[in-house]
């Protein structure tokens, strides 16, 4: 599979960046410490700042691999740096999901997972972030499509999943961290939906 790894993408509103140790503060404060953003995550909420630039200097060590999709969200308006989007192969992170049937796995499953600051919520960022994510990778991959997921409980997500093209397939279940089982519904999105898409984005 062809990857282009993590580069920059700007949207009307929006700059995607890499993050690097020095966003530490920035991340912490506006959304990592807040139990409200990671009620549906797999992660917990940060105790200190030191643990999210723990986090961050960890990632910075992926950031070379081109098989590596982590960008950090700022409002250009602002400078704020408020939230992360980034495409993981899920089958690593959870051998146990669904299999995805009818679809090709060849290149494994790759989907997307994002989280934002509870001050940014409601203004359609995250479905702006969304489909610039969706765009970069069918550009700059030769991937045959993207898996999107969300919580039951949180239809919120789902709604914006709708809106950058994602289609329902099925029910799943996936943990957090502690093993916690979570209810969710999983969308996806092929290359050939994309194209006959791109005209509406």
């Amino acid at each position: 599979m062809r990857h282009a790894g993590t580069q920059t993408i700007e949207t009307e509103r929006l700059l995607l960046r890499p993050l690097t140790p020095e966003d530490a503060p920035m991340m912490y404060a506006n959304w990592a410490n807040d139990p409200d953003v990671t009620r549906w995550l797999r992660w917990e909420p940060h105790k200190n700042v030191d643990e999210t630039r723990e986090l961050l200097a960890a990632w910075a060590l992926l950031y070379p691999n081109g098989d590596y999709y982590e960008w950090g969200i700022v409002e250009k308006a602002t400078g704020q740096l408020f939230g992360t989007i980034g495409v993981f192969t899920s089958s690593s992170a959870e051998p146990e999901r669904d299999p995805w049937p009818g679809f090709d796995h060849t290149n494994g499953v790759w989907e997307v997972g994002y989280c934002i600051g509870k001050a940014w919520w409601n203004k359609g960022f995250t479905t702006e972030a969304l489909k610039a994510v969706v765009e970069y990778w069918f550009k700059n991959t030769d991937s045959s499509w993207l898996a999107c997921c969300h919580a039951f409980e949180n239809p919120a997500s789902g709604r914006v999943q709708q809106k950058a093209g994602f289609v329902y397939d099925h029910d799943s279940v996936y943990h957090k961290f502690d093993g916690t089982p979570v209810a969710c519904r999983c969308y996806a999105l092929t290359r050939e939906h994309y194209e006959e898409l791109r005209g509406l984005f």
